[in-house]
């Protein structure tokens, strides 16, 4: 499930296959400049934080693994995919978070003076998320907030209405909050009609900015345990996921790579 490092030739670094998702190996720092060198060229792209749950959901789907190549920038968000990855060969910087992302490029956004887009989560938790970086970070620019209706994207008229919506303000970077692979879906619609701009699917990202809920502590970040924290914060909506889904697929995934590092030595 995993396969050796490879190089990245547009960004000059190494990136390797975890499960079906090609992950870089970029830090959070990386990242940022990444994106920054993008406006400058006045280029665009899409930006994917591959945590377990989307791992596993590209491994089962190749159309989901496709998505998310179609991507310029994946990155592991979330420390099996991290794990994963040095047991095959790659040593990743670390874990880059769709959380901490939402917060680092609203400041690179601001010091670059350019226009951020919130899009996702209920009614009012984008304007307080928009609230919350502006005052953090003086200088940045909200081109606008949008909380969708449940099930916009289901018909081509409701999509439409949304791209529209978000692609009239033209801002540089859309920071889109809906959940894999629906907030993947909707990046694509977007960059069909706003080809500029940088789009960070960033989950639950927006909600966290606004404070509706909290991150885990540091020292459960560090030892890649954020998902019980999450879990106890919302067991009735995670529980399954975290515990039936992504738990025994981050068990096989870690167990592929070794399997896969042991099987390459040998043949040396």
């Amino acid at each position: 499930m995993t396969g050796p490092p490879e190089r990245d030739d547009e960004a000059g670094r190494a990136r390797v296959r975890v499960g079906a998702v090609e992950v870089m190996a970029l830090s959070e720092a990386d990242l940022l400049d990444r994106v920054a060198a993008g406006w400058r060229r006045g280029e665009g792209g899409a930006i994917v934080t591959a945590n377990v749950d989307i791992v596993r959901a590209a491994t089962r789907t190749p159309a989901l693994a496709a998505l998310v190549a179609r991507s310029e920038i994946v990155v592991a968000d979330g420390m099996p995919v991290v794990w994963a990855a040095r047991i095959a060969g790659l040593t990743l910087p670390g874990r880059v978070t769709g959380a901490s992302l939402v917060h680092s490029l609203a400041g690179r956004a601001a010091l670059e003076n350019r226009s951020i887009y919130l899009l996702g989560g209920e009614p009012g938790v984008p304007e307080d998320a928009a609230r919350v970086l502006t005052e953090r970070h003086p200088g940045l620019r909200v081109a606008g907030t949008c909380s969708p209706s449940f099930g916009f994207d289901r018909t081509p008229r409701g999509l439409r209405e949304v791209v529209v919506r978000v692609s009239a303000e033209k801002p540089d970077l859309v920071m889109v909050g809906l959940g894999f692979p629906k907030q993947e879906r909707v990046i694509e619609a977007l960059r069909a009609e706003w080809p500029h701009a940088w789009y960070l699917g960033c989950g639950a990202g927006i909600p966290m900015a606004a404070g509706r809920f909290r991150r885990a502590p540091v020292a459960f970040q560090r030892m890649g345990a954020e998902w019980l924290y999450r879990l106890a914060l919302e067991p009735r909506r995670l529980a399954r996921r975290y515990l039936r889904d992504d738990a025994p697929f981050a068990l096989t995934l870690l167990a592929g790579a070794l399997r896969d590092r042991l099987t390459s030595r040998s043949r040396r």
